[in-house]
């Protein structure tokens, strides 16, 4: 399998998606789009082959598939690759990927789980620049008190709705909001 920079568009029950990965690691996903143009838009730049039958990425677009119709995964077996990421992100970015599907964390909650409580703004900051989302389940933390805090894919706060409810997560009124 070649190194080069490889692309993966196909459609789900939440939208079109767009990977992008090298090797064997993914270093972009984007999904919630309504067309394989918007997509395939959302990742443009720089040169990517299209990805084969066979590549790693073909299979995890099934299980993004499968996940979007409801089938839990964590998908903590995927490799990233980022191109930059302080040792921070990186802490940020590991425990959010071990909070499993249907459970939560607040900002703060999450600052604390990588040694540095008081940080939740900047884990908030770590979460929106998140180019991995569901494989990084950004969605799983939320604002303090409950609050659903941002979300930036798709069509913000009605798609961090849908992921979460999706896992199994029940949203009260004050979570709504």
């Amino acid at each position: 399998m070649s190194d080069e920079t490889r692309l993966c568009l196909f459609e789900s029950d939440l939208g079109w998606f767009a990977l992008v990965g090298c090797g064997a690691a993914v270093s972009r996903l984007t999904f919630a789009h309504r067309s394989a143009l918007a997509a395939l838009q959302s990742v443009a730049g720089g040169d990517l082959a299209e990805a084969g039958s066979r590549d790693p990425l073909q299979k995890l677009a099934r299980r993004l598939q499968a996940y979007a119709r409801g089938k839990a995964d964590d998908f903590c077996d995927v490799p990233l690759f980022f191109a930059t990421q302080t040792k921070f992100q990186q802490r940020v970015t590991d425990a959010c990927r071990r909070i499993a599907p249907g459970k939560v964390l607040s900002y703060a909650e999450l600052a604390t789980r990588v040694g540095s409580p008081g940080a939740a703004r900047a884990v908030g900051n770590c979460m929106a620049r998140n180019p991995i989302a569901i494989i990084v389940p950004c969605h799983r933390v939320l604002a303090s008190g409950g609050g659903l805090g941002g979300y930036s894919m798709g069509s913000g706060l009605d798609v961090k709705r849908r992921l979460l409810r999706l896992e199994g997560y029940e949203i009260d009124a004050l979570q709504a909001t």
